[in-house]
């Protein structure tokens, strides 16, 4: 999606946002995605549907920043998981909810590994604007996401098979039946998720970062950001543009095989569509199917691959995988710094710790981290990793190649006893 900048009220600054909050009291100046309607104005403001999203908060975290091997004053977690629905995707969901609402829409669908069916049940729920039809796949969503689609009053539809096989038939319904699609295959759900950059600006007094770092999985964030920065420096609101830093988990690593490996690239506008054709089919034959502790990124085949290389190409960015075990020991210390989030979410600090070791990332450079999810978006993750259960230990994490939590918070069993409660206390405290 293209805006003609020359026919738009534009600001002059980006400081020019901050007289927004005070008018706060109208809901699209407190919304976190409509307060920057002028960066996004596909719909009138007064169209546009919010639920309070966006009210999110971009965090300095030494404690991380030591893991990771940034400097004191340089590593930013920007925290997603305050949103309404407790992920990122609300920002987006803002977005293509008011242009269904614009042409009329009754119906919206969706697949999801839950954060997407989470948000499009809430803002059906909350508005009463449409009905929800939410598509996942079988054993392939979290229980802490699944409980709020259900608890919102969506129709959900449970298909055997994954992701990709729950994006192909939603797909199919919508066009048969007439429902508006909102996954971020829609062009308006990426409009939405760009203001997640412009908050993180935001926050640093319009000063942009060296390196943006999100998880990868259908890749609309990375998209969306690479958009975001692009259209600022064309409309010369920043004066240069940071890196971008896309981790995928190692078992579903289908942007880091074809862009890493396979030296993929934007081209400006020519990328080998070939190979990805080949690639898909290479992994058909095999039989291969996502399979991550990160369930929000669980997808072979993410629906913006495009317009992903695309933001590669703007940012200059790099892609890299990361497996369970590093997601579930970078959570733990995201945890231990006071911010809980999914296990996707850790992508971005295991990754950004990733390419501090290889010298890509200087240690003395200014990074933000994406994170995604709350951490209730998938609560057994968390207890596993820290249990002093080692069944629950082996069947929630060792078959996903899990060996270890280096960073467990273990439970300290004592018997019903104050004498004993005292000591141990005394012991670990």
């Amino acid at each position: 999606m293209a805006y003609a900048w020359d026919r738009l009220p534009v600001p002059r600054k980006l400081s020019d946002f901050e007289r927004k909050w005070s008018r706060r009291y109208d809901p699209h100046c407190f919304s976190g995605v409509w307060r920057f309607h002028d960066l996004l104005p596909f719909v009138p403001v007064e169209r546009c549907v919010t639920v309070g999203e966006g009210q999110t908060l971009l965090h300095l975290a030494d404690g991380v920043g030591r893991y990771v091997g940034i400097n004191p004053g340089g590593l930013f977690l920007q925290y997603e998981g305050m949103n309404p629905s407790g992920s990122f995707k609300d920002n987006g969901m803002s977005a293509a909810f008011s242009h269904a609402r614009s042409v009329g829409a009754e119906r919206a669908a969706c697949a999801s590994t839950g954060n997407t069916s989470a948000s499009l049940a809430l803002y059906c729920s909350v508005t009463r604007l449409m009905k929800a039809v939410i598509f996942v796949g079988s054993g392939k969503i979290a229980y802490g996401k699944l409980s709020q689609a259900l608890d919102y009053g969506a129709l959900t539809v449970q298909i055997s098979g994954d992701f990709d096989d729950a994006m192909a038939r939603v797909k199919e319904v919508s066009k048969e039946l007439g429902i508006y699609l909102v996954n971020s295959v829609n062009p308006f759900r990426l409009e939405g998720q760009k203001t997640i950059m412009f908050r993180v600006l935001e926050a640093l007094r319009w000063e942009v970062p060296d390196w943006i770092v999100v998880p990868g999985g259908n890749l609309g964030n990375s998209s969306a950001f690479g958009k975001a920065f692009f259209e600022l420096k064309q409309l010369g609101l920043i004066d240069r543009v940071p890196r971008l830093a896309i981790i995928n988990a190692a078992g579903a690593n289908t942007l880091y095989e074809l862009v890493e490996k396979q030296g993929l690239s934007w081209k400006q506008g020519d990328p080998d569509g070939a190979a990805v054709c080949r690639y898909y089919d290479e992994m058909d034959a095999g039989q291969r199917r996502a399979s991550t502790i990160a369930s929000a990124i669980e997808i072979n085949r993410p629906v913006n691959f495009n317009k992903c290389i695309r933001a590669i190409e703007v940012m200059d960015g790099v892609v890299r995988e990361v497996t369970d075990q590093q997601i579930l020991d970078a959570k733990a210390q995201v945890g231990a710094g006071g911010l809980g989030c999914e296990p996707a979410s850790a992508a971005s600090v295991a990754g950004a710790k990733k390419l501090v070791s290889e010298g890509v990332i200087g240690a003395d450079e200014r990074v933000v981290c994406i994170l995604t999810g709350h951490q209730l978006k998938d609560p057994t993750a968390t207890v596993a990793y820290h249990t002093t259960d080692q069944e629950l230990f082996n069947k929630v994490l060792g078959s996903r190649g899990v060996h270890r939590a280096a960073f467990a918070n273990r439970a300290v069993a004592v018997s019903n006893d104050l004498d004993e409660i005292i000591k141990a206390i005394q012991l670990y405290s």
